[in-house]
């Protein structure tokens, strides 16, 4: 082992010596990395390899060529590059090699040494690289677009870009996103090549025999990928997403046009494709530049209406949800759209409500719409028809929690006389034990201010006898915060006394008690113990918040400081796991004052 270090650290004196002699390094500074480099390299050879060594190594070795190259912009000096900078490169790229050897699946090992020689320069070693990594992890998609990425922009080779896209398929003949990146690919290939013939043609440099194929030059290439992925992949989303690459070269209308009349005739029955056709609607070419802006609002509303025709065409044909959803999403996002126009914000508003309305009467309307539909309603103050749609809305959708509670904070805001009935159905309809709570919290604020007193109270009674915890225990701290509103301190002490029995609780409970007594004009130390004795009953083995707020009560106006002590050991001794070590460090904060 040392025979080996001791080569490549003789290995290195030739380049050490360079940045010491052109004055990059002084000789102190050469002295101190001919240290480090033997410490680090005896790490590499040892019996035991660790990854970490070998990344300490490599981050070493950069950070040497990162300051070589600030020393040479602050001196000006640029030569002997061969001599110095290329053997730490091509030192840190064997030292990757063994590490990628070693630990072949680490995919950010290789990331790594790709992203070095990229920034780096080293062309023919990135090409090296990326070609061992395939070999190692071939059934990763996104690894062989980034090879086929770093060849047409690294190395500006699309013929080796375009051999790693055609091996990429032979491992993953149906990825999608491999076809969109080939495909794109060939595009900007054929763009490249456009640009390179219209530069010659200007500057009028004879070029000989040869000559720019024009079917490269239109693109042929990018359409045959397209036939071979729309061969093997349906659907048409994925072709919409090759006919919007397609679009962003202005060269390709030709092979948009093919792509768009594929598209129309064999997925005739997929709502992506009407969707796009629709939305192409407002893209058209319509009246000249406007200048006034009620013309162009004018011509906007022409436009979205061009889009209704094309989504009523498609429900001829295709009347499910999923259509239904295109045409409503659309709708609702063109109401969403600012506008100082009030007669265009109008008829968005009247057409959203209207295709809301027919995709409900087909009973193909999704849940979430339900929520759009009730705010667009609120918001133009038709008060009668959001208290139809809120309690048809829990109707079509009995089993949604999220729509129950939607729809009761809709009528209970409204004042809506349903509301009670709609409470008590509601709870019938949810899963008790699972779901139930967030509509006993709404029904619990709506009963207590809304209702009468006694109505209230039967209500709380009844949350109090549930048999789900979670119910149980958020009504007790629902029944003492309406306690205290409605009867002050005395009824508050009697509700809390009738239940600190009654399990289970929850830590808020008891805190809400606390909270009470210290309002008071002159609140009880001995009841403010007694709630935080009964509280640490409960969760004492796992809150050491809870002790400290205990022990900075006794610190207090009203508290003993004598007790603290006590507190203290009590807690070490009931705390469990890392809440024993939290709440010293806490104690300790407030011992000496940082708390």
């Amino acid at each position: 082992m040392a025979d080996i270090v001791q080569q490549r650290l003789e290995d290195r004196i030739p380049a050490l010596e360079q940045l010491e002699r052109v004055g990059l390094f002084t000789s102190k500074e050469v002295k101190s990395m001919l240290k480090r480099s033997t410490a680090l390299e005896y790490k590499l050879h040892r019996t035991v390899q660790s990854k970490d060594d070998f990344i300490t190594y490599i981050q070493y070795e950069i950070n040497v060529l990162e300051l070589i190259k600030k020393r040479r912009a602050r001196i000006g000096y640029h030569f002997k590059r061969e001599e110095i900078e290329y053997p730490i490169i091509h030192r840190i790229n064997h030292v990757f090699r063994r590490a990628t050897t070693k630990w072949k699946e680490d995919v950010q090992l290789w990331l790594s040494q790709v992203a070095f020689n990229k920034k780096w320069g080293t062309k023919t070693q990135l090409s090296k690289v990326l070609s061992s990594m395939l070999a190692i992890h071939p059934d990763k998609p996104a690894l062989w677009i980034m090879a086929a990425k770093c060849e047409m922009e690294d190395r500006n080779s699309s013929e080796s870009a375009r051999h790693l896209f055609l091996r990429a398929l032979r491992f993953h003949p149906e990825n999608k996103k491999v076809y969109q990146e080939y495909f794109r690919m060939e595009l900007m290939h054929a763009e490249k090549l456009r640009k390179q013939q219209q530069e010659l043609e200007e500057a009028k440099i004879d070029v000989g025999e040869y000559n720019f194929s024009p079917e490269i030059l239109s693109g042929k290439l990018a359409e045959v990928v397209y036939r071979d992925a729309a061969q093997k992949i349906k659907g048409a989303e994925f072709i919409l997403s090759l006919l919007q690459i397609a679009a962003i070269f202005d060269f390709t209308k030709e092979l948009q046009d093919t792509i768009l009349q594929e598209l129309q005739s064999q997925y005739v029955d997929d709502c992506m494709m009407w969707d796009f056709m629709a939305k192409r609607e407002l893209d058209a070419a319509g009246a000249p530049e406007l200048q006034s802006a009620k013309g162009r609002a004018s011509d906007t509303d022409r436009r979205e209406e061009r889009c209704c025709v094309v989504y009523e065409e498609a429900l001829k044909s295709l009347n499910t949800e999923a259509m239904w959803t295109c045409y409503v999403t659309f709708c609702l996002e063109r109401y969403k759209r600012k506008t100082n126009v009030s007669e265009l914000k109008e008829k968005r508003k009247e057409r959203l409500l209207r295709v809301l309305q027919s995709a409900h009467d087909a009973k193909l309307l999704q849940e979430s719409f339900y929520k759009n539909w009730l705010k667009v309603l609120l918001s133009s103050g038709d008060t009668v028809s959001a208290t139809q749609i809120a309690i048809t809305a829990t109707q079509c959708f009995s089993q949604s929690v999220e729509m129950w509670s939607f729809s009761l904070q809709t009528l209970v805001q409204l004042e809506s006389t349903e509301a009670g009935h709609l409470f008590q159905e509601a709870l019938k309809h949810v899963n008790p034990k699972v779901e139930s709570l967030p509509l006993w919290q709404l029904q619990a604020d709506w009963c207590m201010t809304s209702q009468r007193p006694e109505d209230t109270e039967t209500f709380f009674q009844k949350g109090l006898l549930s048999l789900v915890p979670a119910v149980s225990s958020a009504m007790k701290e629902k029944y003492l915060e309406w306690s205290y509103k409605t009867g002050g301190y005395k009824r508050a002490r009697k509700t809390f006394t009738s239940l600190h029995e009654h399990r289970p609780f929850t830590k808020a409970f008891f805190m809400k008690m606390i909270e009470i007594e210290k309002e008071q004009e002159t609140p009880k130390i001995s009841n403010l113990r007694d709630y935080y004795e009964r509280a640490l009953r409960e969760f004492g083995s796992s809150d050491e918040d809870l002790w400290m707020d205990y022990i900075k009560e006794e610190l207090g106006r009203h508290g003993n400081p004598e007790n603290c002590g006590k507190l203290h050991w009590r807690a070490v001794k009931t705390l469990e796991g890392e809440s024993v070590e939290h709440f010293t460090t806490q104690y300790t904060l407030l011992q000496t004052g940082h708390v």
